[in-house]
């Protein structure tokens, strides 16, 4: 039977959002108070010896003379404003709440932690940039979740952990600095950089082993775990309005445990590594609406820890709505998954736009038998697709480890209602729908819905899925036949 749309628990999730009160206090940190507090500081940063590569990343990926070059340390005096903001942080949390404002201009500043009732605002012209010092002076060690898994790092650039009742909004910038010879080099290790792989493995053993998180340490002398750029811990009625997030080391925006989280109108745009843009973990009730996305990596990617500590949390993704935003770049549209062991359910995304010529899949799913976790009763309807390289909807058991785990993985009641190619245009995608499960883990209960799919390539990829259903599904012009089937390991229908 089709998964239907539960509009009832649509419009419960709804009700969790209302416009904020007007702030009764504020302030600015040009305020003679907080000006005290700026002072000079010593940013030390990078670049080539041979400027900017002018290629794109996958050229880059070849050009070994350039990627063997040692970067250039370099080191300049930047008014530091960052313990002044974090101040009047204090101070209006301290008084009961308040709005902290960032008037136009260019400010610097380390890791932020943000405390309960308070708002950071950022003016029109206000650009909010994160010194690229990789130094716990400015990032101080933090109680964090990284790929999934918890451990001590660098402080993510906005952190709250614990809080209630905070926002980030304006119409201003917050730029993290980040590029190809500034926390990025981490990534593959280029120029003579570390690579950030064996404290990746590092941190992964520990959480299979159940070390104590207190003890999962990765101070600066050896971390190349780049943090991610907002993130909040164990918070709840969480608001991000209106801002431009650029230049991210890593994930975007990162809620983990949270509840009540609003995000809507943000603009985001860092095309390097793993930058996904909005990556709801262990939260319930996510409202993503009217944003922009250019990423270089998912654009918006559910999940819920990785591996042993995901299911040790054992705390699902749940009822989250996505809609009326626009997906202009990256690898995924909306994914379910990797880190997606603690599950996920009740997805409802509608009215979204998806438009990059390098995004692989509008919808994906992504686990394994290591991953595991229950991923069910996810509703996609009335979206547009202009390109898609690989697939319109992507869900493949056999993501990296595949069927080397104990943890059968777990794809139910999907539903996808009202995808259509944008008018005159061509999708590409060398298929319409890729679905590959496990014989012993069959995907189960997938309805295609009144879908018109114009420009793809080859046919679909079918393996082990019981429940399979086509309504109304128009492929380059030609009517599918309506129809219930089963699909076995073979690909053949049952």
């Amino acid at each position: 039977m089709a998964f239907s749309w539960n509009q009832k628990l649509y419009e419960e999730i709804l009700a969790k959002f209302r416009a904020p009160l007007p702030r009764v206090r504020f302030c600015r940190i040009t305020d003679s108070r907080y000006q005290e507090l700026w002072r000079s500081v010593e940013e030390i940063y990078y670049e080539h010896p041979l400027g900017p590569y002018r290629g794109s990343k996958a050229e880059l990926k070849e050009d070994l003379s350039y990627r063997e070059e040692r970067l250039l340390e370099r080191r300049r005096h930047v008014l530091f404003h960052g313990q002044a903001i974090q101040q009047a942080i204090d101070d209006m949390a301290q008084a009961g709440g308040g709005r902290v404002e960032i008037p136009a201009g260019i400010w610097y500043t380390g890791a932020l932690e943000l405390k309960s009732h308070v708002e950071l605002y950022l003016a029109a012209g206000a650009r909010l940039c994160f010194i690229r010092n990789k130094s716990n002076v400015f990032y101080p060690l933090r109680y964090t979740r990284w790929e999934g898994v918890e451990c001590m790092n660098f402080s993510p650039f906005i952190y709250a952990e614990g809080a209630e009742d905070i926002s980030i909004t304006g119409q201003g910038t917050l730029d993290g600095q980040a590029d190809e010879f500034n926390w990025m080099p981490w990534k593959f290790g280029y120029f003579g950089e570390p690579d950030q792989e064996e404290q990746r493995q590092r941190l992964f053993r520990a959480g299979a082993e159940g070390l104590p998180v207190s003890q999962r340490i990765f101070t600066d002398d050896v971390s190349t775990l780049r943090p991610p750029f907002i993130q909040f811990y164990n918070s709840k009625d969480i608001r991000i309005m209106g801002v431009h997030i650029v230049n991210s080391p890593f994930w975007e925006i990162n809620p983990v445990l949270c509840e009540n989280v609003w995000i809507k109108g943000v603009h985001i745009e860092t095309d390097l590594y793993n930058n996904d843009g909005i990556d709801p973990e262990s939260s319930r009730n996510v409202l993503i609406e009217d944003c922009y996305f250019l990423t270089g990596d998912d654009c918006i990617a559910i999940k819920s820890g990785r591996n042993e500590d995901g299911r040790r949390i054992g705390v699902p993704t749940a009822n989250v709505i996505i809609r009326h935003n626009r997906f202009a770049n990256g690898h995924g549209g909306i994914t379910l998954g990797s880190e997606i062991s603690g599950g996920v359910h009740d997805v409802f995304a509608t009215g979204n736009h998806f438009d990059s010529p390098n995004l692989d899949y509008p919808i994906r799913f992504k686990t394994n038998a290591m991953r595991g976790g229950t991923l069910e009763n996810v509703y996609v309807k009335d979206s547009v697709v202009n390109k898609a390289r690989l697939a319109v909807v992507h869900a493949d058991f056999f993501y990296e480890e595949g069927h080397a785990g104990e943890n059968l993985p777990q794809l139910d009641n999907i539903t996808l209602d009202g995808f259509r190619t944008a008018e005159g245009g061509s999708i590409d995608a060398r298929y319409a729908f890729y679905l590959k499960g496990f014989a012993d883990a069959p995907i189960a209960n997938i309805t295609f819905r009144d879908m018109q799919l114009e420009g793809v390539k080859g046919e679909a990829v079918l393996e082990n899925v019981q429940g399979l259903a086509f309504e109304n599904v128009t492929i380059n012009g030609r009517r599918q036949p309506d129809r219930l089937v089963d699909v076995g390991s073979d690909g053949q229908v049952g």
